[in-house]
């Protein structure tokens, strides 16, 4: 029996060519969506899920709070890692000091390479399931050991056999290679560990880190856990939630919250507010599913229409079939056996279009997703997804189609029904809802982005490249540095930074000056700068002055932003003096010189946060930033400036970064949402205008003679597209007022998320409701026009 309905449904495909290549061709456009989005969500969900144990593991966060304020991260204190493995070690299996992952040079002979990766306690190997390829896997017990991944291993030594071999780090000691591991998958917290020195080494040759080793208020590390097998997440991480601040009262007034944030949310749910978890990248998950979901609904819906419409012509089979004999249970299976062919070519299709189209996917959304032809599990869901679609759109025509009277039908007095094509007007405008919600998501992501590109930066961006200085070796060097890349006519100017211009890496407090309130908690960004930073940046000083190498006094100025002084609550701070209220090793005091302009450092979507920029009396730069030769390409002087690099440091690899590079950085994960969303928004106008086409197009086949009795009786080409297209166009506008106040509420509660955001003007949403009417006017418009260009004589011949 199934046999002969596939047959049946198989004529029928062919018998009608143009309705089945629009509903093939829809279908598979939203299922090539849907399934593309679907990889992109397991891909997301199965985040870190090469670890074993991925339920058990943890990171120590804490929260902390700011004159009311709650901040949470993941920065830690040393001396927290020795408190919970003393007084809490019957809920680990294991407790992972880790320092945050850093590019370091790696020499071997003389081939010199830069890397990321970490230093870490001796467990590590166990704790990241590393599959050694040579070596031993407890490679970190001696201090100057190193193992490498196998891609880092490979660029340094090539062929050779890489164990017992010495590499220099950062030019500073060498370690002793004990071990290769295969790289870490790419779709893992972890990814970026090129390299794993033990923890022992990194406290050794840091003397600050030496410092921390009792200094609670030093929140400058990383702990990672696994929890004993009997230990639950939940009650472990509110047994250790007040252990700071029982153990240390100088921070007790910040009253710091230690707690496990699991695996499984490091990656999707690690956004904060007020100390409260509010989600993170899982709203891109949420947003993608919907999208995909409405766009297989997209298809669907256009083969629902076009079966229904298309009712009188297989209501006199309907007819014959029941006086036959035929069950309504027998018809719809036949209708269904068609909507499951029509799926199933459309799915192939699908298949097609996704193995076409999934590179230039993976390197729009920065991912590495392979097709899944061996996982027999994306088959049988495959299996599923195809019987379900095959339902959602088969059964509403299946149903529609079975329920005609055969008296009715055969005697001639069959008709559709005043209402019969309300069901499809509905859908139509459910699509085209759909269509416009999405246009006006779409342009307000781009508004937001485009918004918080153009916001002021307080520097100039333009020409600007800093170069990473992570070795001891740049050390006394920057003033012959800085001569020789000026003198060079490479570079106008040349400053030195603690942290790069793009980033905040240090926060500060502890200080007091005069007229700061009581119990006021300060926080202040930290950055140690050379004199000639401001102008090299092209910073505005609005108050007092610059460094300035000529005053001596000035090795214990400050420079604030002005954010700054709105934050310690003063008017005129120059000359106000900064004092360390740190009793047991206080720091100089220092005297505010100036005030600069805000500088984004952080998320242009938010605040600009409080800034001390300190001169830089000890050479604690991790940066040399430099100001290009405007009269000259920027490739003739960099090449300059990359041979003068390596006549001063030739075992060093020359790299560089240009500052507006690494700014637009900021904007990436929005840039990506943004631009899939216009993609897939571009595809659900595309599969609800064939729906419209082919919709027409019956309508325009279904009324061939009206059309041709209209012309002899002088109706113009105009009268016709009127006529034919008036309909379709008052059901899109229905559909722009429907969509309308839905995404502005949608649109409005996203947009809260950032402090710094667009306003919503009207325009965008006129934008949208203008672009859905033209684009319906130029679908419905061809066939309508074709149709009223038809010689009358022939359309009056046609019945």
């Amino acid at each position: 029996m199934f046999k002969n309905y596939l047959k049946i449904a198989w004529r029928n495909l062919l018998k009608n060519k143009g309705y089945t290549v629009i509903n093939i061709g829809g279908l598979a456009l939203g299922m090539a969506v849907t399934l593309i989005i679907g990889l992109w969500i397991y891909d997301e969900l199965a985040h870190n899920s090469y670890f074993k144990n991925k339920e058990k593991i943890a990171q120590v966060w804490q929260s902390q709070t700011f004159n009311g304020n709650v901040g949470t991260g993941p920065a830690i204190p040393l001396p927290l890692e020795p408190a919970l493995r003393d007084g809490y070690s019957d809920n680990f299996k294991y407790l992972m000091m880790a320092s945050w992952t850093q590019d370091s040079y790696i020499k071997y002979k003389e081939n010199s390479i830069s890397r990321p990766g970490n230093y870490m306690q001796p467990m590590a190997p166990e704790f990241l399931n590393l599959e050694i390829i040579k070596g031993e896997k407890n490679g970190l017990r001696e201090i100057n050991s190193i193992m490498l991944s196998a891609s880092t291993a490979d660029a340094l030594f090539g062929k050779e056999d890489p164990i017992g071999k010495i590499v220099k780090i950062s030019n500073q000691y060498d370690l002793n290679v004990t071990a290769v591991y295969k790289n870490i998958p790419f779709n893992n917290s972890f990814n970026d560990t090129d390299y794993i020195i033990p923890w022992d080494n990194y406290v050794a040759n840091r003397e600050w880190i030496k410092n921390s080793l009792e200094n609670w208020g030093n929140n400058s590390f990383q702990l990672f856990v696994q929890l004993a097998d009997n230990a639950n997440m939940e009650n472990v991480s509110n047994t250790i939630r007040n252990v700071k601040k029982d153990l240390n009262e100088d921070t007790a007034e910040f009253n710091p919250q230690i707690f496990l944030l699991p695996m499984e949310d490091w990656y999707l749910r690690s956004n904060f507010e007020q100390g409260k978890q509010v989600g993170g990248r899982i709203k891109y998950v949420w947003l993608f599913g919907i999208i995909g979901a409405f766009v297989l609904l997209l298809a669907c819906i256009n083969f629902m229409n076009l079966s229904t419409a298309r009712s009188e012509k297989r209501a006199k089979e309907v007819g014959i079939r029941k006086s036959i004999g035929s069950q309504k249970g027998q018809l719809i299976y036949q209708f269904l056996s068609e909507s499951f062919l029509v799926v199933l070519f459309a799915f192939f299709v699908a298949l097609l279009i996704v193995l076409l189209s999934l590179n230039g996917f993976n390197e729009l959304a920065r991912k590495e997703i392979a097709f899944p032809w061996s996982s027999i599990n994306f088959w049988i869901i495959s299996l599923l997804f195809i019987l379900f679609t095959s339902l959602l759109a088969g059964s509403y025509p299946a149903l529609y189609l079975s329920s005609f009277k055969p008296v009715d039908v055969l005697k001639g007095t069959f008709k559709s029904g005043k209402y019969a094509g309300l069901p499809r007007k509905i859908l139509v405008v459910l699509q085209f809802t759909v269509s416009v919600a999405f246009i006006i998501g779409t342009v307000i992501v781009m508004q937001q982005i485009n918004h918080a590109k153009n916001r002021p930066i307080g520097y100039d961006r333009e020409g600007l490249i800093q170069i990473p200085t992570w070795s001891a070796d740049f050390e006394g060097k920057t003033d012959l540095m800085r001569e020789q890349f000026i003198s060079s006519g490479a570079a106008i100017a040349m400053a030195t930074s603690s942290s790069p211009t793009t980033q905040i890496w240090s926060n500060r407090s502890g200080y007091t000056w005069e007229g700061k309130p009581d119990g006021f908690q300060e926080d202040f960004a930290w950055t140690e700068i050379s004199p000639e930073y401001a102008s090299t940046l092209d910073l505005k000083i609005t108050q007092g002055r610059d460094f300035s190498k000529d005053m001596a006094s000035d090795s214990l100025g400050i420079l604030i932003n002005e954010t700054a002084v709105k934050y310690m609550g003063v008017e005129n701070p120059v000359g106000m003096v900064i004092r360390d209220t740190d009793e047991e090793d206080p720091g100089p005091s220092r005297k505010i010189i100036g005030v600069v302009e805000d500088i984004i450092a952080q998320s242009p979507y938010e605040a600009v946060k409080q800034a001390w920029y300190v001169y830089d009396r000890h050479d604690n730069f991790s940066y040399y930033t430099l100001r290009l030769n405007p009269k000259q390409s920027a490739a003739k002087s960099i090449a300059t400036i990359e041979r003068i690099f390596k006549d001063n440091f030739p075992a060093i690899p020359f790299q560089y970064d240009f500052v507006d590079d690494k700014y637009a950085e900021k904007f990436a994960a929005e840039q990506r949402v943004g631009t899939l969303s216009g993609i897939f928004t571009a595809l659900a106008i595309l599969i609800s205008c064939l729906g419209l086409f082919g919709l027409t197009s019956f309508v325009a086949e279904q009324r061939t003679k009206e059309i041709g009795v209209r012309k002899v009786l002088g109706a113009s080409v105009f009268n016709v597209w009127n006529m034919l297209s008036k309909d379709f166009l008052k059901l899109v506008v229905i559909s722009c007022f429907i969509a309308v106040p839905i995404a502005y509420y949608i649109m409005n509660g996203w947009l809260q998320e950032y402090p710094y955001r667009v306003i919503l003007k009207w325009w965008i949403f006129a934008l949208a409701m203008l672009g859905a009417m033209g684009v319906t006017v130029l679908t419905v418009s061809f066939q309508a026009i074709r149709a009223a260009k038809q010689n009358p004589v022939k359309s009056l011949r046609t019945e």
